[in-house]
């Protein structure tokens, strides 16, 4: 797991006048609203005596959050700005402060970017470039909850040969003596790659897709890739024009063995309401489908060298998924997760903020990382 980079934190809708605690990358953060509307994330340890924000109450008078401990109440930017303990118009410690997280809010869901980078060395929150585009339309966001490591789960949005064998409506079951999975064509972006796949592709189901369904086996193109460690992209094009599904799908790290995955469909077809369920219903189908498999695979964790699973050509886009981690690693993002097994039961820790690199006498422990080889 990393940090520094852009994390879902909950649904937009989710955010109203009570604060929202969230456990990702093994760490708990609160999120809440002030008056004005805007979203704060803060780290959730309360610097006076633990207490937990997220259990707290929204102070609206002072756009701030208080703890349900002692009543201390922090604002947006992690400050402290009332000790009832010290009476009326007293002055909080200078210490009394939580880190407070960069916050963007999009498509129906609120990011935080969690690390302590400054504004012009992060990595972007991923731009869904036809959201509320004219000829689109998306579908709400909706989340669904895995019980594996994300990683794990990126890689199977990637992993182009096992449609044939996992979801029967997008290959021929297995079937076909000539089966073979197509060269990848993998380009490189700044925080990841993109790829292009044909593949064989059998027709669309007319029951559910109706007449503009293809009615044809052949070529189908399909468009993705990652962003970052958390973010994958799958672009179907089941024709030249129309009959695109973009899907994103921006995961949320609870911790090594959970994953939420925040899911946006969007198409420029069967644009009429109605059909919004029954494709989010033939989505979570799909989504299933690759659960069911997902959920027994060993290690649990993506294995730390590629010599531990045989990587063959269909798998490159993996591979390369793999070498941008290590990337990360290199940089020193990676979290040291044996470290803060070790000894969260001990020290209180908090993913250090942007604020930690102009400020200092910080009451919690910057989480532990890597060091980089």
């Amino acid at each position: 797991m990393y940090i520094n980079f852009w994390y879902p934190v909950c649904l937009s809708k989710e955010l109203e006048d009570k604060p929202i605690k969230q456990k990702i990358l093994g760490m708990e953060f609160v999120a809440f609203r002030d008056q004005e509307g805007h979203a704060h994330c803060l780290s959730n340890t309360c610097v006076h005596r633990g207490g937990s924000l997220g259990n707290g109450k929204c102070i609206p008078e002072n756009n701030a959050i208080a703890c349900p401990y002692h009543g201390w109440q922090y604002g947006g930017d992690g400050k402290c700005l009332t000790v009832p303990s010290l009476g009326p118009g007293s002055k909080p410690p200078a210490r009394a402060k939580v880190d407070s997280y960069p916050v963007s809010e999009k498509y129906g869901i609120v990011f935080a970017f969690l690390g302590d980078l400054p504004e012009n060395e992060r990595c972007d929150a991923y731009e869904i470039e036809e959201f509320e585009a004219d000829g689109w339309r998306a579908n709400e966001v909706i989340t669904i909850d895995i019980d594996y490591n994300y990683e794990r789960s990126v890689e199977n949005g990637l992993d182009p040969a096992h449609n044939e064998f996992v979801h029967p409506t997008h290959g021929f079951e297995a079937a076909k003596n000539d089966y073979k999975v197509n060269p990848t064509q993998i380009t490189d972006t700044a925080w990841g790659a993109n790829f292009a796949q044909v593949f064989d592709a059998p027709p669309l189901d007319a029951d559910t897709y109706g007449e503009s369904a293809r009615k044809e086996s052949g070529n189908l193109t399909v468009y993705g890739g990652y962003h970052g460690p958390n973010t994958l992209i799958t672009q179907i094009h089941t024709q030249k024009e129309t009959g695109w599904f973009h899907q994103y799908f921006f995961e949320q790290p609870i911790d090594e063995f959970q994953t939420r995955i925040y899911f946006v469909n969007m198409r420029n077809w069967l644009m009429d309401e109605a059909m919004d369920e029954t494709i989010m219903e033939r989505n979570l189908i799909i989504a299933h489908q690759d659960i069911d498999v997902m959920k027994n695979l060993r290690p649990f964790v993506t294995p730390a060298s590629m010599t531990k699973e045989i990587l063959l050509p269909a798998d490159a886009i993996i591979g390369k998924y793999r070498s941008t981690l290590k990337e990360f690693d290199k940089k020193g993002f990676k979290i040291d997760v044996r470290t803060l097994k070790n000894q969260e039961h001990h020290t209180a820790y908090a993913i250090p903020s942007p604020a930690r690199r102009t400020e200092k006498n910080w009451v919690l422990d910057p989480i532990p990382l890597l060091t980089p080889d």
